[in-house]
C-alpha cells in the first residue's frame, strides 16, 4: 500500500513538474510596465515606438495599420498563437532575426505566463 502511494505521489509530481505555470493577469500587469514604454494596450491603445498589443494573441505578425514594422517582421509569416508569442517573448531575435524589437526577453516561465495572461485580457 505504501509503495502504491509513493508511486502515485511520484507520478503526480512528475506530471506537475512538466506542466506550464498558470498565468496571473494581475502580476502580468505589473510586469507589463516594462513593456509600456514601447507598447500600449487598452481602449485607447495605438502604435508608438512599438505596435499596440490589443488582440495580439491570434493576430498575424506585422498586421496593425498604425505601426511601421521591420522587414524581418513583415516577412516572418508568423501568427501570434500562444506558443509562438511565448517563444518570441523569451528570445525575440531567435524567433525573428532582424526584428527591430530591442528586448532581451523574459526567461522566467512564471513571469512569461503572467504577461501572456495579461495580454489575453485585451481584445482587438
Amino acid at each position: 500500500m505504501i509503495k502504491r502511494c509513493l508511486l502515485l505521489f511520484l507520478f503526480m509530481l512528475a506530471m506537475h513538474a512538466g506542466a506550464a505555470p498558470v498565468g496571473n493577469p494581475k502580476s502580468g500587469a505589473l510586469l507589463f510596465q516594462r513593456c509600456a514604454s514601447c507598447h500600449a494596450v487598452g481602449p485607447f491603445a495605438s502604435g508608438g515606438y512599438g505596435p499596440q498589443l490589443n488582440g495580439v494573441v491570434g493576430r498575424r505578425a506585422a498586421s496593425t495599420k498604425d505601426y511601421k514594422y521591420s522587414d524581418a517582421m513583415k516577412k516572418s509569416g508568423l501568427t501570434w498563437d500562444e506558443k509562438t508569442l511565448s517563444a518570441y517573448l523569451r528570445a525575440p531575435h531567435d524567433v525573428v532575426p532582424g526584428t527591430s524589437m530591442r528586448f532581451w526577453g523574459i526567461k522566467d516561465e512564471q513571469q512569461l505566463a503572467d504577461v501572456m495572461s495579461y495580454l489575453k485580457t485585451f481584445k482587438p
